[in-house]
């Protein structure tokens, strides 16, 4: 049997390897010089002003949505149809997730159906960019102006991603909103085992950004090592352990260092997916004008009459690895109880995760890999149209 092609993959070498070496033989493990290099040099990638890095990009959300002002009682207009993360960080604060549609193709929260869902309560939009593929800032940055809210953005896949912004392209993360938030997770395009990262254009919230994750300290540990007198910290607000490790963030820096040669094998394959597979019963996924993707990850939709089980099995029967869907925060059992509400249908995001399957892609996959792929895919669709 031929060796099982995985679903992503990280792109990890001895670069890599010699960077966590050099941050471990520096006798600095912990958050310190290697997180502040890795912070300047994610910043300049992107081109935003500030960047702090935490544990992973579920801290960076809580982390986000408190520097809005985010709390009990309070509303956030965001999506279900996304990792349980997004719903879960708004629920940290005590508020409550307001879950608004997707658009079919991009299965990004749809502009139109925002400002409906905005109430006396609403405190922050956060958008998704999921996937990979950035959502319509320019209508969504409008509509945050209009009604006064400020506006996060979830780039925990996006790291890499552009948009078309004033005629010029911009990656994501500049940030075009007041704050977006990246993984550094296996699964996405740069990987630091784990990890998160928060850009942002407010040079207040970038210092409450640090004095959170670190337990809300009013100095920090490499000022005072640093220190060549004595100096005693205070702890004026409740703070988390948020931190990131040197270890961590020396690979980051080896990854980031790779960015643009990660996103130009990741674009090459979803062009080659797009040409390999326009002839099945299946909707591909859509870039937008204004958008460049960095294809985290490359999510088909079965046409009705095919099984969404079904197929997936026949695939890892061929030993082709899928994964279902992006999920819908609100069929989760631990949302059964409530805790949020919609605004209006919900239909195209319970859709996709219905029908909607994830297809292998990483950075050093074959094109005999990707042509056992469509292969399998091709086969298992054969098999239920008979």
């Amino acid at each position: 049997m031929m060796p099982l092609i995985p679903i992503a993959r990280p792109w990890l070498d001895e670069r890599e390897a010699d960077a966590a070496r050099r941050a471990i033989l520096s006798g600095w493990v912990t958050q310190g010089p290697e997180v502040a290099a890795f912070e300047r040099e994610f910043a300049e990638a992107v081109g935003a002003p500030y960047a702090c890095a935490v544990s992973n990009a579920t801290t960076a959300l809580h982390l986000a949505l408190l520097a809005c002002g985010v709390g009990p009682g309070d509303e956030v207009v965001t999506v279900s149809h996304s990792f349980i993360a997004t719903a879960n960080a708004v629920r940290y604060c005590g508020a409550t997730p307001v879950f608004v549609d997707v658009e079919p193709g991009t299965y990004n929260i749809d502009p139109l159906l925002v400002e409906a869902a905005i109430g006396l309560r609403t405190k922050a939009i956060l958008c998704v960019h999921q996937l990979g593929m950035p959502c319509d800032l320019a209508a969504l940055v409008a509509l945050a102006g209009r009604r006064s809210l400020p506006l996060i953005e979830d780039a925990a896949c996006a790291i890499g991603s552009e948009i078309r912004w004033n005629g010029a392209w911009e990656r994501i993360g500049r940030p075009h909103g007041d704050v977006a938030c990246f993984s550094f997770h296996p699964r996405k395009v740069v990987t630091t085992g784990d990890g998160g990262m928060l850009t942002t254009r407010h040079g207040e919230w970038d210092r409450r950004f640090r004095r959170s994750r670190q337990h809300g300290m009013s100095v920090p540990d490499t000022v005072r090592h640093a220190s060549a007198q004595v100096v005693n910290e205070s702890y004026t607000e409740v703070g988390y352990n948020y931190r990131m490790t040197d270890i961590q963030a020396a690979v980051g820096r080896e990854q980031l260092a790779k960015l643009d040669e990660m996103i130009a094998l990741r674009r090459a394959r979803a062009e080659r997916y797009h040409a390999l597979l326009c002839e099945l019963p299946i909707d591909l996924p859509e870039e937008p004008p204004f958008a460049r993707s960095n294809w985290q990850t490359y999510c088909v939709v079965l046409h009705d009459g095919l099984d969404q089980g079904a197929v997936m099995q026949s695939m890892l029967d061929a030993g082709v690895a899928t994964r279902r869907g992006v999920m819908c925060a609100h069929r989760e059992p631990a949302y059964a109880d409530g805790g949020w509400r919609a605004a209006g249908s919900l239909d195209v995001g319970e859709h996709v995760q219905d029908r909607g399957i994830a297809l292998p892609l990483f950075h050093e996959m074959t094109d005999e890999q990707q042509a056992r792929v469509v292969e399998a895919l091709t086969a298992a669709c054969a098999l239920q149209t008979a």
